[in-house]
């Protein structure tokens, strides 16, 4: 698909067809993260679930700019996925909309480095700047900051390995099945 900034009719459609199909899924996973947190608890690992869980919340952004390839799309997609989510009823609230807000700045970031114009390494270098993003972000805000280094260090892989798979590894895969599809191919305007 040819890189252009130029916003179509299609491209908002596209985009808010992402975001709304990724609140669904981020809604279905509310109560997973739940279960798992449980899981997790049994044997005092229980801080493990964000960062096990996090790569399927941080899909939609990388997956919107990778097929749009537009600036700003990673960020509004998660955004989107999170207003979704909440207003199905998520756990979260309200507070989904901050959390929205700082996995897609983390996404949009590794595109944003490439300067919006190697999108294939946009998209592995966003599951870096999404991991650090979010990583610094539950530092503070789940008080990761208390723990020994050593935990530090395996929820930070923990959480890269989850990303890197979800918004990365399958981000790919799932464009390529567009582009096989043609799904993404140009359409003729009519004149």
């Amino acid at each position: 698909m040819k890189n252009t900034n130029k916003w179509t009719l299609r491209d908002a459609i596209l985009l808010a067809m992402i975001g709304i199909i990724f609140s669904v899924i981020y809604f279905l996973m509310d109560p997973v993260y739940q279960v798992l947190t449980g899981a997790f608890a049994a044997v005092g690992l229980q801080a493990f679930t964000g960062s096990f869980t996090i790569g399927v919340w941080m899909m939609a952004g990388p997956l919107a700019a990778y097929i749009l390839k537009k600036p700003g799309t990673a960020l509004l997609a998660e955004m989107i996925g999170a207003a979704g989510e909440m207003f199905m009823g998520g756990y979260w609230g309200v507070a989904t909309l901050l959390s929205g807000l700082i996995q897609g700045a983390g996404s949009e970031l590794g595109f944003t480095l490439t300067g919006y114009k190697n999108w294939k390494n946009g998209l592995w270098l966003s599951t870096l700047t999404g991991t650090v993003v979010t990583f610094i972000w539950n530092l503070y805000h789940s008080g990761y900051i208390n723990y020994s280094i050593p935990m530090m260090a395996a929820l930070f892989v923990v959480r890269y390995l989850s990303i890197f798979f979800f918004g990365g590894v399958l981000v790919n895969w799932i464009e390529k099945l567009l582009d096989r599809s043609h799904f993404m191919s140009p359409v003729e305007e009519a004149e």
